[in-house]
């Protein structure tokens, strides 16, 4: 398993430049931070030539790039990204520098238990030794501190509102009186920002641990808070897997009733890492009522099945839309579909949100419906989903 320590720093400049870098100007700096030899014997390079750099996004003057360091090196890394930071920091119209330092094991590295040697007696002669690589037990989930309960929403596909929905839900929780955060953990596709109107970049007290941002009273974290909304997040898993520890353990969420968690669509890396990294107390499964989005809501409620993480219901959005003209309620996506799923799969439907553009509006707007216009039929239906998942989680807690 790659060692991924996620850090971003933010560097400020009062002398901003209207000129924008340029990622040619970025590299060429960069040649300037000297890489030590990692043996007595060896040459001073740098970070370019070595090929420790990748990933490089240019946006308003936001410089991001990641920084992997080899094993041997793990221990000079945070010197040698100060180093690469302060030289980027000082392009001209650079506004601010973000590192994501990585350290990965080499490919083929033998990462078992040194070899033993096993004399075995027979025809007069030994065997050599021969290496075992033990077996690795899965991660143990462990308790986020100060945090109280972890709910995941999810779904089969994209596409199906679950991120809206998971912002409503958070604010259904907060209006029980909880005291209620959301992390957004789609590193790839991060809607957070645009949820919640959030333009402001985190900061960091101690420069270990990040503070979430406050939002209409939830305390809130996603990778796009530090990346320019139309800048591609062109990360391996492993840097991915990392970026998503660190948006758990280095950021200070305490204290919290309950945390959701905007799962990106699928079942896959983060999905895994989340199971394995934290308890999570239940996921919530959003889902569309037509048959081709509920075959990937079955593969989700699978997989929680098999990570052992409780089911805590579905949710069927876009159930159903009525005309604001003349009132006529259809069915664009069927109806129905995501009830009688849970009834097969033997698990609680938590309700059904209609289809509507003020959901569309005030999403685009970052005004989630349940703050918004706390009185509508949506927002109630919300809230009352909020209350059911309460029930679920809350009692005995």
């Amino acid at each position: 398993m790659p060692l991924l320590r996620w850090l971003f720093h933010r560097t400020s400049r009062l002398d901003v430049l209207m000129s924008q870098p340029t990622e040619a100007a970025v590299i060429a700096a960069l040649k300037a931070v000297a890489v030590p030899p990692s043996s007595p014997e060896g040459r001073t390079s740098d970070v370019i030539a070595l090929n420790m750099v990748s990933g490089i996004t240019i946006k308003d003057g936001r410089v991001v790039f990641t920084l992997e360091v080899a094993p041997d090196r793990t221990a000079g890394a945070e010197s040698l990204r100060q180093a690469a930071e302060q030289a980027v920091a000082a392009v001209p119209g650079v506004r601010s520098v973000g590192v994501v330092l990585t350290a990965h094991r080499a490919r083929g590295a033998d990462t078992s238990a040194p070899a033993h040697a096993h004399a075995h007696a027979g025809g007069g002669h030994a065997h050599g030794a021969h290496r075992h690589a033990p077996a690795v037990p899965a991660p143990r989930p462990r308790p986020l501190p100060g945090v109280r309960t972890i709910v995941a929403v999810a779904s089969g596909k994209g596409g199906v509102g679950k991120s809206t929905t998971a912002v409503n839900l958070a604010l259904g929780l907060q209006a029980l009186g909880l005291k209620v955060g959301i992390l957004d953990a789609d590193i790839y596709g991060p809607s957070l920002p645009r949820l919640l109107a959030i333009t402001e970049r985190p900061t960091s007290p101690d420069g270990q641990t990040l503070r979430p941002i406050d939002r209409l009273g939830l305390k809130t974290m996603s990778i796009g808070f530090m990346v320019a909304e139309d800048t591609p997040t062109i990360w391996r898993g492993p840097i991915v897997q990392g970026a998503l520890q660190q948006m758990l353990w280095q950021v200070s969420w305490a204290p919290l009733d309950v945390l959701v968690v905007d799962l990106p669509p699928g079942t896959g890396d983060v999905q895994l890492t989340m199971a394995q990294q934290v308890p999570l107390t239940g996921a919530v499964i959003v889902s569309t009522p037509q048959d081709l989005a509920l075959i990937d809501a079955r593969k989700g409620f699978a997989m929680f099945r098999k990570v052992d993480v409780p089911v805590l219901g579905i949710i069927e959005n876009m159930s159903t839309f009525q005309c604001p003209h003349c009132g006529q309620t259809t069915d664009i996506f069927g109806h129905g579909g995501a009830r009688h799923d849970a009834a097969r799969l033997g698990v609680p439907f938590l309700g059904e949100i209609p289809l509507a553009p003020i959901l569309r509006e005030t999403s685009d707007h970052g005004t989630p419906i349940v703050h918004h216009q706390p009185d509508s039929p949506h927002a109630v239906a919300y809230r009352a989903i909020a209350a059911t998942v309460w029930e679920l989680i809350g009692p005995g807690e």
